[in-house]
């Protein structure tokens, strides 16, 4: 297949991800974006099988108005975390916006870790994120929510 025809999956991702935050938090979620193992297409449930998805981010999404713009967040993402060593780099704005993406990650447990992993100074914009979680019935992630 020519080069040229062929979809640059990982910009596709990069760009739902970017329409999920407001335009001026753009800079920080670009150094966050490259941080992101967007290559990983095996996904680990439970049961401990293994399981090829040929797309990262399912295609529901929530669309969101924040402050006159609109945050369209995507359902489900199933791509790895990423390298530890790499996520000590970012600031921790850009923690916060990591911490969000992977509220939306297949994995509970992963969304558990990152909802604790947020800092105690939230801004609006991560709102919609936990709003998604209270919608999600998971009992465990309430109490953690409230003293967000």
């Amino acid at each position: 297949m020519l080069k040229i025809f062929k979809r640059n999956i990982k910009s596709e991702y990069k760009e739902r991800l970017t329409k999920s935050f407001p335009k001026k938090l753009y800079s920080d979620l670009n150094a966050v974006l490259k941080i992101i193992p967007f290559d990983n297409n095996k996904v680990k449930p439970f049961d401990g099988t293994i399981h090829q998805v040929d797309n990262l981010i399912h295609e529901n999404e929530l669309d969101v108005v924040l402050d006159n713009e609109t945050l369209t967040i995507p359902y489900r993402l199933y791509f790895d975390e990423p390298n530890p060593e790499l996520e000590k780099t970012l600031t921790d704005k850009q923690k916060d916006i990591l911490n969000c993406i992977y509220l939306r990650h297949h994995n509970g447990h992963i969304r558990e870790e990152r909802l604790n992993l947020l800092s105690d100074n939230l801004e609006k914009w991560t709102v919609p994120f936990l709003i998604q979680l209270i919608g999600e019935y998971i009992y465990e992630l309430l109490p953690i929510i409230d003293k967000k």
